[in-house]
């Protein structure tokens, strides 16, 4: 599964955010840098290359993920960690920064409650969050294709949990909850490209937690050919560009 993600979606979905992530952690000059739900380590590259004088400590729950991103990006010390059960002591670091992974999180106010307890006074928690599914270009359109391929029972993890955290109004009050101070929230479209349609469903179908779903459902090849013919409708076909939403937050501790 990570090396899937990584060819087909880190290019086309992650890296212009983890691009942006970057350049925001930069602009706070943090010594002590802590990642979360870190992946195959997209944004741990970039914040290598933005924030060089920092030590980065990149961590996720996910075993495979840590051992692959340990590869692609050396420079950090990588770890094995849940959110909500951090290993690292109090007041350990200036920022916290997390790539669209609080999505992901059983209990999001325990966890920035967590995330808290480890900055230090004043520390920074940056992260990001997909905006609704008919925002994203290629999850729309995955989305669509599964709805093709399953007419009554598609899987709707798409929509149910990355794109599940879409109402920033009820991010800020889980942010408060937890006893941050909301400094920044912003809306941002970025567009994604990608050498086509297919590579996008391959990486949604094979990359990702949809995987599971799919097999559940008997992942057969018309499967896949019913995706593919429904996001090349929809995209175009050859190279394909789409809208990508999501919002941006900061909170102070």
């Amino acid at each position: 599964m990570p090396v899937a993600y990584e060819q087909y979606l880190v290019p086309t979905v992650f890296r212009p955010f983890a691009e942006d992530l970057a350049a925001r952690a930069a602009a706070l000059a943090p010594r002590r840098v802590l990642e979360l739900a870190a992946g195959t380590g997209v944004l741990t590259s970039s914040l290598l290359a933005a924030v060089s004088s920092a030590t980065v400590t990149a961590t996720d729950l996910n075993e495979a993920m840590v051992a692959f991103g340990s590869v692609r990006a050396p420079g950090a010390e990588w770890r094995q960690a849940d959110a909500q059960r951090l290993p690292f002591p109090d007041g350990g670091f200036d920022l916290v920064v997390c790539q669209f992974g609080v999505m992901f999180f059983p209990d999001r106010v325990a966890a920035f409650t967590e995330i808290r307890r480890v900055l230090a006074p004043g520390g920074r928690f940056l992260f990001n969050t997909w905006g609704p599914i008919g925002t994203h270009a290629f999850g729309a359109a995955f989305q669509a294709g599964l709805e093709q391929a399953f007419p009554l029972d598609a899987p709707q993890f798409l929509p149910a949990i990355p794109h599940g955290y879409s109402d920033p109004v009820v991010v800020t009050a889980d942010l408060a909850a937890a006893g941050f101070t909301v400094e920044e929230e912003q809306e941002l479209v970025l567009e994604g490209r990608a050498a086509s349609a297919a590579d996008v469903a391959t990486g949604f179908l094979t990359g990702t937690p949809m995987r599971a779903a799919v097999e559940e459902r008997g992942d057969r090849p018309e499967v896949r050919a019913t995706v593919v013919q429904e996001m090349t409708d929809r995209l175009g076909s050859g190279p394909v560009t789409g809208p990508m939403t999501a919002y941006v937050f900061r909170g102070a501790a």
